[in-house]
């Protein structure tokens, strides 16, 4: 099979309009072969997903999100994150109160489904896991964060990756267009990640939507997180000009998407070279 020719199927009419499943879809897919798969794909993250460079970090690993692999090879970046923080933070004893362990194994039961089904539909095009470092350091020590070793950093930081996971599948959707049964996936894994975000801040006694680019106490590091929330112009409408709200309330009001390099550039924050 032509990879090219599979990849542009998926805004083909006639494809769409047929009775096979999204995991039939993508079993092809898996058949063709991990060289075929990443010659469709940027070369900056077809070399992320080669075996010997598996775990590099850079702002290239994706190019412009245009397709619905690299809309979720994105997606499955940003999961394994969240999935390999809230397993992290559940096995560091006296780390989170009891009184939110159930919370929170919710959260990472949710976050390991939300793996196993992207790395599903992938198959041989599933980026492999990068390694992580959630001080902020890539590595290096001194990192702005101490997640493990402080709660209130941990729910903290926590926030701030259900917030990204929110706005980054919002900034995806358009990408998967032409897969309707991808696209009613990804909606509904964002709306589980925006109960996430709104728990989480509720825990830390925030609102539970984010107000203009606030970044809630977090450092300076997590600004990129919230960058671009404030906007209060909706398609020429400009939200804040309400009669009987407060102005701030316009922009409170839509939840804004991040691009995949903006994406990108967050999670990269805590990933190893």
């Amino acid at each position: 099979m032509n990879i090219i020719k599979f990849i542009e199927s998926f805004t083909n009419e006639s494809f769409l309009n047929s009775k096979s499943s999204r995991r039939d879809s993508f079993g092809q897919f898996g058949t063709v072969g991990k060289n075929a798969a990443m010659a469709a794909i940027p070369f900056g993250l077809a070399t992320f997903l080669a075996p010997q460079k598996s775990s590099a970090a850079s702002t290239t690993f994706f190019g412009p999100q245009e397709t619905p692999i690299e809309a979720l090879q994105l997606a499955l970046i940003l999961e394994y994150l969240e999935d390999e923080f809230y397993a992290t933070a559940l096995a560091t004893t006296g780390l989170i109160p009891s009184a939110h362990q159930t919370i929170f194994t919710q959260i990472a039961k949710h976050e390991k489904d939300h793996v196993e089904f992207l790395v599903s539909q992938l198959g041989d095009a599933a980026p492999a896991r990068p390694t992580f470092d959630f001080t902020g350091g890539q590595g290096n020590p001194g990192g702005p964060f101490n997640p493990f070793g402080d709660y209130d950093t941990f729910l903290a930081l926590s926030q701030a990756f259900e917030d990204t996971g929110v706005r980054a599948y919002k900034g995806q959707a358009g990408n998967l267009l032409g897969q309707p049964a991808l696209l009613k996936a990804a909606l509904q894994i964002h709306s589980v990640e925006a109960r996430h975000a709104s728990q989480v801040r509720r825990l830390r006694m925030e609102k539970g939507w984010i107000e203009g680019d606030d970044r809630g106490g977090l450092p300076e590091a997590a600004q990129a997180v919230y960058d671009g929330e404030d906007n209060s112009m909706q398609l020429f409408f400009n939200t804040s000009s309400v009669s009987g709200i407060p102005s701030a309330a316009g922009p409170e009001s839509f939840d804004e998407p991040l691009t995949g390099a903006q994406a990108t550039s967050i999670a990269s924050l805590f990933i190893v070279p």
